[in-house]
């Protein structure tokens, strides 16, 4: 058995959308070869970092795929297991489709084995997490063929971050650690070699520094990421962009060398603010961890929250974020996808 886990490489492009198939490439993949994923959560923005930042979070997605005579199998249990389609309209079936035919083959049908534990719809990255596992999985499976090499980090950052729209999340499954993430247009050059129609998702991993711990204090309701970015002001005053742009790059201090700076550099003038009406338990639950001295800030999009830093949680803040309706996850700071054939 091979397998493969993140390195520091970025990024390739997506093709137009697939017809409602498996796959319709010149390789046919044999029937029986498996390949098994599995992908962290992650959390993205850390306070001030608006769709650049992100981090690995040790909640994990596994999934096995295997090549069938036809169709689309699906069994799948865990977190949204009742709530997904069972067909070609499930995201991770998608990404596998997808994906074998980025590299040039099909299959003739899929089943698909989903083990979730990543909460729906609560700021920790299980869309890109699913879109991720879909892509490596068929990375897998290409291998295991001999069609190809696995697909390269670059690739998958890529792949997965244009079916989110953004790579935040997606690098951080895929990379492990924390991660700094940018977007190029198609015609800037870049230091990946991405060529791409559209727009070019980059990222590099950070190393975590290793005193920093994570605790995610995740709520029953949920929240829609499209719906709270439509919360979001067209334009900020500049005073507020300096702000953030100052705690950003303070953020990449705190994570990597002086945890110390962790405080400080997690406040954001750029999107809580504006969420908060939405989702006032979660703003209250940041303010009171912050109260406590945590380095706390919404997960995402949000409703989750999420502390990173040396400070033991202690039992009476675990007390108070229960009566407001929140579960205390400690969580590792998580390495990134793995892959198995």
């Amino acid at each position: 058995m091979l397998s493969v886990s993140a390195d520091l490489e970025m990024a390739g492009d997506l093709l137009p959308e697939a017809p409602p198939s498996v796959g319709d490439a010149d390789t046919v993949l044999p029937e029986g070869i498996s390949a098994r994923v599995r992908v962290p959560a992650s959390s993205a923005n850390l306070g001030p970092g608006f769709d650049c930042l992100g981090i690995a979070l040790g909640v994990y997605d596994e999934l096995t795929v295997t090549t069938a005579p036809s169709g689309i199998h699906i069994d799948a249990v865990g977190e949204g297991a009742d709530d997904i389609p069972r067909d070609d309209r499930h995201l991770v079936a998608r990404a596998v489709r997808r994906g074998l035919e980025y590299g040039g083959a099909s299959a003739s049908g899929l089943t698909l084995q989903c083990v979730n534990a990543i909460p729906h719809s609560r700021g920790l990255g299980s869309s890109a997490a699913a879109a991720v596992s879909g892509f490596a999985a068929a990375s897998g499976l290409l291998a295991a063929a001999g069609v190809r090499e696995p697909f390269t980090d670059a690739e998958l950052v890529q792949l997965a971050g244009e079916f989110e729209g953004h790579p935040d999340n997606a690098a951080a499954s895929v990379l492990g650690g924390a991660v700094v993430t940018w977007t190029d247009s198609p015609l800037e050059a870049n230091p990946d070699g991405v060529v791409a129609d559209g727009d070019i998702y980059l990222a590099r991993r950070l190393a975590v520094h290793p005193d920093i711990r994570a605790t995610v204090f995740v709520p029953e309701t949920e929240s829609s990421t499209s719906h709270t970015r439509g919360l979001l002001p067209d334009s900020v005053p500049r005073t507020d962009a300096v702000f953030n742009l100052s705690r950003s790059a303070l953020a990449v201090v705190a994570l990597t060398t002086d945890p110390e700076c962790l405080f400080d550099a997690t406040v954001d003038r750029l999107h809580q603010p504006y969420r908060a009406p939405s989702m006032p338990h979660s703003a209250e639950l940041v303010a009171m961890l912050r109260e406590h001295g945590y380095a706390a800030m919404v997960s995402g999009a949000g409703p989750s929250v999420l502390i990173l830093g040396a400070l033991p949680v202690t039992d009476d803040v675990v007390a108070l974020a229960h009566d407001i309706g929140f579960a205390t996850w400690p969580v590792e700071v998580a390495k990134g996808v793995e892959i198995s054939w």
